[in-house]
């Protein structure tokens, strides 16, 4: 039996559609629902119901699932044991905190290429919550988000802490530290976008009927908050990591608040299946990484 039909119907029964396999496996729709089409000839039955716009798994396809995944799986152990690095092969789609891509996500990309060179990786950087669910509908293998994770379909490692910072421009009139939360109302506070730890953590800072209407400036991208933290819009919160130079040459500063801010604890997470061998290892060797004196540097 064909292992490529059978790994084509694995990731058309998790994504729920031909078109959705397709580009995950980087196919053509015609040749996915061909290579489903001979795999129901070759067994003798219908694996999928096709009446809805998503695609459902029959009685008998449900129970091929189960042997399908160890089947793969197999596979992976069997090239990790006896084949060489190269061997080991595949595309995977990795979400990453922009925090990381500041920091050691080009140390872990040259690593990895050394290690498994026939290995590829499609980064994606968005916000936590959206590669939360990325993971769990199959859309990204492997994430470097926020955690911790409770979805008890992914499994997570620690990665690195990250402490945030409240960050100003030297030219901006800061009153004497540690500076009242009151008095920091009076300037925006630029940070992490909307839907994200930080920003809630710091809007909650500011709740209480003797606490004046904060301006929240949320962004998606870190360069945009640094840029508008130079240019003296407002204070930021961000990770003191990724300005390492412009504090190094007095560009921005950092200055105590009268609360302190969280700090940012990362992991790694991919979904509980079979054939999440690769995802584990990148995970593994995330961690090795990150956990490096120079992992935090900027290259």
């Amino acid at each position: 039996m064909d292992l490529k039909a059978l790994e084509t119907f694995v990731w058309v029964a998790h994504l729920g559609g031909f078109r959705t396999a397709a580009d995950r496996l980087n196919a053509t729709q015609p040749a996915i629902s061909a290579r489903i089409a001979q795999l129901e000839e070759d067994l003798g039955v219908r694996l999928f119901d096709r009446e809805t716009r998503r695609v459902t798994l029959t009685e008998k396809g449900l129970n091929l699932l189960g042997y399908a995944e160890r089947m793969l799986a197999l596979r992976a152990e069997m090239l990790q044991a006896v084949g060489e690095k190269g061997a080991v092969r595949g595309t995977i789609r990795l979400g990453v905190a922009e925090s990381i891509v500041h920091t050691w996500l080009s140390r872990l990309v040259e690593r990895l290429h050394y290690l498994y060179p026939a290995v590829s990786l499609e980064i994606e950087v968005d916000s936590s919550t959206v590669m939360r669910e990325e993971l769990l509908s199959h859309q990204l293998d492997l994430a470097f988000l926020v955690g911790p994770i409770a979805e008890p379909q992914l499994k997570s490692v620690p990665l690195c802490s990250y402490d945030l910072a409240w960050v100003a421009s030297p030219t901006l009139p800061l009153p004497p530290e540690p500076v009242p939360l009151k008095d920091l109302a009076r300037w925006p506070i630029i940070t992490f976008s909307r839907n994200t730890q930080p920003f809630g953590a710091i809007q909650d800072m500011f709740v209480g009927s003797d606490m004046p209407a904060v301006r929240m400036f949320g962004n998606s991208s870190l360069a945009t908050v640094v840029r508008m933290t130079l240019d003296g819009i407002g204070v930021s919160a961000i990770p003191s990591l990724v300005i390492a130079r412009e504090l190094a040459d007095g560009r921005l500063k950092i200055f105590q608040a009268e609360r302190p801010l969280p700090r940012l604890d990362f992991v790694a997470a991919y979904a509980k299946k079979p054939d999440s061998y690769i995802a584990a290892t990148i995970a593994t060797l995330a961690v090795e990484v990150a956990g490096t004196p120079t992992a935090g540097l900027l290259l």
